[in-house]
């Protein structure tokens, strides 16, 4: 594997013309002379947590661009950055518009009130739709040439218009209610996300204009494309019941019928302190998040404008807040159509490898005393017959008597619910630190919840006021020298579906210094008593973690030479802690060479002449959603490195419970090595951040242009290539062996 000290020197610096616009314009900021950095706190010197996170949503939208990409998977990409940035309204505009509202005027750590970054971030999101909108029809025209269309009602022929109409009539028609709008009828409520009709009418006999809203009933089954059947032909739902009003407005003179879509905030207020169940209130504010408070409403381009005002004025919004979008609305129902079985359009199906020493023994836990710890690289190596399989043979092992996990998100196909209620029902001891908080999955996290408890499990929702973040599971067993514990430390949750499509590492290890520690963080979890505990290796926030991170870096500043220059690499998903990025800052002025491969936020601007020129700043966007998090220190040459849940923001710092584990034995930092430096040879995927906040795509000048996500699959083939080798020459010399004995 090519070093990482020269993994760029083959590639070319490109910027993709689809791109361009978007991404060379630099942040509006002047930046101060390069002698001048004397205050490392100036604001013009950390870039806008919102800004780079949209600038990230770019990038994905730069994939659905890539004809090099199968075309079911650019529409894959579109739907994505259309659910990305709903949320990103329902959370970060609905937090600033909360602080805007609450007179708030603090500025942000870049010199930004909350009303000005709202601005900003519009200008940005409103560029990401008008490529949105330009790119989709563009993707429709090319799906139609493999006999693919996603086309409205009244471009359907006759014979198929009425096979629709049939089916909508018989199957949705029934659940479709229409509410007027007039001193009689209030404008009623608008739930988020929910596609609507507008609809203007009148009377044959009256010129009166009338209004009515429409929801389209997308969901409980209902699908928003309708598909003619023995055809890949799709009929947006929403068209299909705008040109058949007049049976539901029968006698009627249909005026208009236009569309739009609200967002509403997600940060609705919790009273923890004076809860005394924390199930209800999560339970509260779980149902009154349907009637918070909207952010922003998208419509047509071509609405009238009298209409739009009332609108805006009805939903008590502003102009500003009003977004215009060509084409189809919500755009992020797509990710529906990419599911077609159609293999030429499709990436190539990936299965995962199991992992090559587990697959050697019929006992996990066998497995783990005798090959020492291991690395478990997801989805490159299989999460069921590793994570899941651990929870499965400790459920049934009649030697283990307790199983403790923390559980933030799961999936409904996973089988982590099932493994700990048999291990109950089994006689064992099993405890479930349950996350209720973890934002959108409060609800399935209830149900879990009640489910665990009703098998006899102790379930607790983790320490007051902090997000339980850390994915750990401890399994504790008799062996034969007495108890023994064997731990798993991951950097994603226990999530079947998540497992497939996010790149992520767990540590599966019998270290006995580990597995106290872990016994400690539970202890702490179950209770909230102690929380600065006797750790001996791991990491855990907030107590420890962020200091440590900032001496480590410190370390690397005090160690560096000539002989032994420093270096420090991190693969994050986000650097938005501001003493981090001042420390990193700080290293890079002392002369330490910094790697930084952070999926989406960041605040650092690399390459600034006598700040920032040691540090490089990367972005890797492909198939798979970048997830791990990796923190190495060359610490003089005795590397430390650490996996875990934690990124370096402020709330994962600061504000929830984390855990870093060090990876000690030299075979998996090997493995750790090769993930930094095969991303870091990344000669198709890779983006590089400037010193102005813009990306710009890096071109391999090889033929293959390999992205490192196929290059770590391949090489997950080969290390179980390795193994099934391996193996087979044990087997041939033990039967060598038996045979000269005999």
């Amino acid at each position: 594997m090519t070093s990482s000290t020269n993994v760029q020197s083959n590639l070319s610096v490109v910027a993709d013309a689809a791109a361009t616009d978007s991404e060379a314009a630099p942040e509006s900021v002047a930046l101060p002379e390069p002698l001048e950095f004397a205050n490392l706190d100036a604001p013009e010197l950390y870039l806008n947590r919102e800004l780079t996170w949209l600038k990230f949503n770019l990038r994905v939208l730069h994939e659905a661009q890539d004809e090099s990409n199968p075309l079911l998977e650019r529409l894959k990409f579109v739907g994505i950055v259309s659910s990305n940035l709903d949320e990103f309204f329902m959370k970060r505009i609905g937090g600033l518009k909360q602080q805007v509202g609450a007179g708030v005027m603090d500025y942000s750590v870049d010199g930004r009130l909350p009303g000005q970054q709202i601005e900003e971030c519009y200008v940005k999101v409103r560029e990401l739709e008008a490529l949105k909108s330009h790119l989709v029809p563009h993707l429709f025209e090319q799906l139609a040439e493999h006999d693919i269309h996603v086309t409205p009602y009244e471009a359907l022929s006759e014979e198929h218009q009425e096979i629709i109409r049939s089916y909508y009539f018989e199957n949705i028609y029934p659940l479709v209610t229409p509410q007027g709008v007039d001193s009689a009828h209030p404008f009623p409520f608008i739930s988020n996300l929910s596609l609507n009709l507008l609809v203007t009418l009148k009377h044959d006999d009256n010129e009166d204009e009338l209004r009515a809203r429409v929801k389209v009933p997308v969901g409980l089954g209902i699908p928003r494309f309708l598909q003619v059947p023995n055809t890949h032909i799709f009929v947006p739902l929403e068209s299909v019941m705008a040109k058949n009003l007049d049976v539901l407005f029968p006698k009627m003179k249909i005026v208009d019928c236009e569309l739009f879509y609200v967002t509403r905030n997600a940060n609705t207020a919790r009273d923890e302190d004076q809860a005394d169940d924390l199930l209800a209130v999560i339970e509260s504010e779980v149902r009154h998040r349907r009637f918070a408070n909207i952010v922003r409403v998208v419509v047509q381009h071509d609405m009238d404008s009298t209409r739009r005002g009332m609108l805006a004025a009805e939903l008590g919004l502003d102009e500003a807040d009003v977004f215009e979008k060509r084409g189809l609305l919500a755009t992020r129902d797509l990710l529906s159509l990419c599911d077609l079985e159609i293999p030429a359009l499709r990436y190539v199906p990936h299965y995962p490898i199991d992992h090559p020493k587990l697959v050697q023994m019929p006992n996990i836990f066998h497995a783990v005393r005798e090959h020492g710890p291991m690395l478990l690289q997801h989805p490159y190596e299989s999460f069921s017959t590793s994570v899941e399989r651990l929870l499965r043979e400790a459920s049934r092992d009649p030697k283990v008597r307790a199983i403790k996990m923390t559980l933030y998100r799961t999936s409904g196909d996973t089988k982590v619910i099932d493994y700990l209620v048999d291990a109950a029902q089994n006689g064992k001891q099993v405890a479930v630190v349950v996350e209720l908080k973890a934002r959108f999955d409060e609800a399935a996290n209830i149900r879990w919840s009640s489910r665990l408890e009703e098998a006899g499990i102790h379930v607790t929702f983790g320490v007051m006021d902090l997000k339980t973040h850390c994915k750990v599971i401890l399994v504790v067993r008799n062996d034969y020298s007495g108890l023994q514990r064997y731990v798993h430390i991951g950097t994603g949750n226990y999530h079947a579906g998540n497992a497939r499509l996010y790149t992520d590492l767990g540590l599966l290890t019998c270290d006995p210094d580990i597995g106290r520690d872990i016994t400690e963080l539970f202890n702490y979890l179950t209770t909230g008593f102690t929380p600065r505990r006797n750790y001996r290796k791991i990491l855990p926030a907030p107590k420890l973690l962020k200091r440590a991170l900032l001496d480590k870096i410190q370390r690397e500043i005090d160690q560096h030479c000539a002989e032994s220059p420093g270096h420090i690499q991190f693969k994050i998903n986000a650097l938005e802690d501001k003493d981090i990025v001042r420390a990193l800052y700080e290293a890079s002025q002392g002369g330490v060479k910094i790697d930084l491969l952070v999926r989406d936020s960041c605040r650092l601007r690399p390459g600034i002449p006598n700040l920032s020129e040691h540090v490089r700043v990367f972005s890797v966007v492909g198939r798979f959603l970048e997830h791990s998090r990796i923190f190495y220190f060359k610490n003089a040459g005795d590397p430390e490195y650490y996996i875990g849940s934690a990124d370096t923001m402020n709330r994962n710092l600061e504000h929830r419970v984390e855990v870093l584990t060090p990876v000690e034995d030299s075979e998996l930092q090997e493995e750790l090595r090769e993930i930094f430096d095969t991303l870091l040879s990344d000669e198709y995927s890779i983006w590089q951040m400037n010193a102005d906040g813009s990306y710009t795509r890096l071109v391999g000048t090889n033929e293959e242009n390999t992205s490192s996500q196929k290059a770590q699959i391949d090489l997950a083939q080969e290390r179980s290539h390795d193994a099934k080798r391996l193996k087979r020459r044990k087997v041939r010399s033990a039967r060598s062996r038996n045979i000269h004995q005999r």
